[in-house]
């Protein structure tokens, strides 16, 4: 189950792979950032490069009745809330062939990974304040990674803050992340023995 840092490391991954995978022949000085809807109103790079944008969050529709989670200290937490999340993945270029290279090579990238294990998950949590990296998914977890088409419907309220600058894009789902409660369901304790008596009729 994933801390509530679990949005911002798994668009942080996105980033990084991207980022450390890019042949630098093919797109030299390529740049790679999140975005906001501020963001994509214009060409956010000098140059060229890839902004991974959220732009939906949604419930999970396929893992919604999910059973606590119990603590090794036997505590039972409130079942954890399953998200997917949305992507929208652009290029920029100054040319139209180098952005649509751009953006095709993200798409195989990103079809390449299509699960991202904890380990994964967990490089790209950064540091916490006492310099330690924080654990943000169990080990046991992964998401999946997933190419959504998108209605034209969709695309237009996707790009629906840069109307006049929409660019080719693509998107992307991350299924199933899984936001674990911190909250201790109270329980009664065990029963040991139970005992019967008898009273009389009035």
């Amino acid at each position: 189950m994933a801390s509530l840092q679990a949005i911002a490391v798994v668009g942080n991954t996105l980033r990084n792979l991207l980022a450390e995978a890019c042949p630098r022949d093919l797109f030299p000085g390529a740049q790679f950032r999140l975005a906001q809807s501020g963001n994509i109103e214009s060409n956010p790079f000098t140059d060229l490069g890839v902004t991974v944008y959220l732009y939906r969050v949604d419930f999970s529709t396929t893992r919604r009745n999910l059973p606590p989670r119990i603590k090794p200290n036997g505590d039972r937490l409130k079942p954890p809330t399953p998200l997917d999340l949305h992507f929208l993945i652009t290029a920029w270029a100054r040319s139209a062939e180098q952005q649509w290279a751009l953006l095709a090579w993200a798409i195989r990238t990103l079809e390449d990974s299509n699960v991202l294990p904890a380990g994964l998950l967990n490089q790209n949590a950064g540091s916490a304040p006492d310099g330690t990296s924080p654990v943000v998914f169990s080990d046991d977890e992964a998401v999946e990674l997933v190419g959504e088409n998108l209605s034209l419907q969709d695309m237009v309220s996707a790009w629906e803050v840069a109307k006049a600058n929409q660019q080719p894009s693509t998107s992307f789902v991350v299924r199933s992340v899984l936001i674990d409660s911190t909250i201790v369901v109270l329980t009664g304790k065990p029963v040991q023995t139970r005992v019967l008596d008898l009273a009389p009729q009035r």
